[in-house]
């Protein structure tokens, strides 16, 4: 064995053969799976598809970079589950094109802060920080209560999400952005339609203001974190940490 290693180490082709083999197995065998989600993810019921309201916040939620200071994963620790909650799971992310699951904190970890707070608390954060959490270092984000949420083409960005494995139907896409401002409404005729086409949704005027504005989306998106999954109906394994 130890003379085919030297054979490798003095034929610098030969050795370059059989790294690009190696990194090719290897990267298969982690591509591979990517691809086959329904096979690798345990489905957890209640999870779903975003609402278009709720996709329009994930995009403000990407935009303005909140995933640089908060992860949406919760580890299997002790620690953290006792802080955040139940910890996160694969299916809770299936949907998120790009997840956010993050690696570092500077703030707390917002997988499960849906219905945690309400949604004046939420107006309140966003236009000054520090009035509720004094330490913050957070900065204000006063400029999403003032520009109208985009849910015009909306529609656009669930087609491109349906070709990448997001289960959205036509009949989703079609009423993409009617759906969108029904959620946003304290009443709506389209209510119904909304709740047919997604199940559970909250719907009602998140911000307090006449018109649908990006506040709005980033509060209902805020507001489902966490909140699909049934969790009592996973029979999880210990948490890393407890006592036996």
């Amino acid at each position: 064995m130890l003379k085919h290693h030297e054979k490798l180490e003095k034929n610098s082709i030969l050795l370059l053969i059989f790294i690009v083999l190696a990194i090719s197995v290897g990267g298969l065998i982690e591509i591979v799976p990517l691809f086959r989600v329904e096979t690798t993810i345990e489905p957890v019921k209640g999870v779903r598809p975003y609402t278009p309201l709720e996709l329009a916040g994930q995009n403000v939620y990407v935009r303005e970079g909140c995933y640089n200071c908060h992860s949406q994963q919760i580890r299997p620790l002790r620690d953290e589950v006792e802080r955040y909650g139940h910890y996160s799971l694969a299916a809770e992310s299936m949907y998120d094109h790009p997840f956010q699951w993050g690696s570092k904190r500077t703030g707390p970890d917002l997988a499960r802060v849906g219905g945690k707070y309400s949604d004046d608390w939420h107006v309140q954060h966003m236009h000054r920080p520090q009035d509720l959490v004094p330490e913050s270092i957070m900065p204000p984000y006063p400029h999403l209560a003032e520009r109208g949420a985009n849910l015009d083409d909306i529609g656009q960005d669930m087609k491109a999400l349906r070709m990448v494995g997001v289960p959205y139907t036509d009949e989703m896409i079609e009423f993409a952005s009617r759906d969108a401002y029904a959620q946003a409404a304290d009443e709506s005729d389209y209510h119904d339609g909304l709740a047919e086409r997604y199940g559970k949704v909250t719907m009602r005027n998140f911000d307090g203001q006449n018109h649908t504005t990006e506040l709005d989306a980033l509060i209902a998106y805020l507001q489902v974190l966490g909140t699909m999954a049934e969790l009592q109906d996973y029979e999880a394994p210990s948490v890393q940490g407890e006592d036996k």
